[in-house]
């Protein structure tokens, strides 16, 4: 790479992460990846449109397309099970990205059935990133152009960097997020124990142990009879 490539790269990186920064909130997942897929979008040479791929177990889901044909064609992916996002989800190159140069042409015989969607819906080339495997989310930003051969080397470079930026910081708002539920199903909890032990006038144990036993009673989670004692004045007794 010479010197001005190596200075734009690290220009484009420095942009995309003050997007991320500036915008994120890191307790909520869902703004994060709206943030991800429009500052990649924004950033990457060649990106005409995008999304991001999320799979747990077998479900593949699309979020926060930049158009109802991105969505339509990554949910024919993961329902072909085949294309680029589905193999970077699953086994992508070493720097993470699965790049398809011409989807009317040599890689259409990779990806057989998906390719020839892609192309009716005005799609020639498509770059897909993979930002997590963990065994609990799985997830891949997908970007899309009208025109073949639309992500060279540059572009490819930016894309792996890209990915291994936002996927920390999809790794910290995942985690961060399931935190906070965490803490607002334990909040609920203590709110629901008091107000019982108020209006029963007994200890919070025994308040807790009541909340307990009417979840098990009804067959129905905690955190739910909790919010419902909280909100609604809900009576386990």
């Amino acid at each position: 790479m010479d010197p001005d490539q190596s200075d734009e790269l690290v220009v484009a990186l420095r942009h995309a992460a003050q997007r991320l920064d500036v915008h994120r909130s890191i307790y909520d997942l869902d703004v994060t990846l709206a943030q991800i897929v429009a500052s990649a979008v924004d950033t990457i040479p060649g990106a005409d449109a995008g999304s991001i791929s999320l799979s747990r177990g077998d479900l593949v889901e699309t979020h926060h397309p930049t158009s109802t044909e991105i969505e339509k064609l990554d949910q024919a992916q993961g329902d072909l099970d085949e294309g680029p996002c589905i193999t970077a989800l699953n086994d992508p190159a070493g720097d993470g990205v699965v790049l398809a140069g011409d989807l009317a042409g040599a890689d259409a015989l990779r990806w057989p059935r998906f390719a020839p969607r892609a192309v009716e819906s005005g799609y020639r080339s498509l770059m897909s990133t993979q930002l997590s495997a963990d065994e609990h989310l799985r997830a891949a930003l997908n970007l899309y152009s009208h025109v073949p051969d639309a992500f060279d080397e540059q572009a490819r470079r930016v894309a792996g960097l890209f990915g291994v930026q936002a996927a920390l910081l999809l790794y910290g708002s995942h985690h961060a997020s399931s935190l906070s539920r965490a803490l607002e199903t334990r909040v609920a909890i203590e709110q629901a124990k008091g107000y019982l032990a108020r209006r029963h006038g007994v200890s919070p144990e025994e308040a807790f142990s009541k909340l307990r036993a009417f979840a098990r009673g009804s067959q129905r989670r905690l955190p739910a009879v909790a919010e419902d004692v909280v909100r609604r004045g809900l009576d386990v007794d």
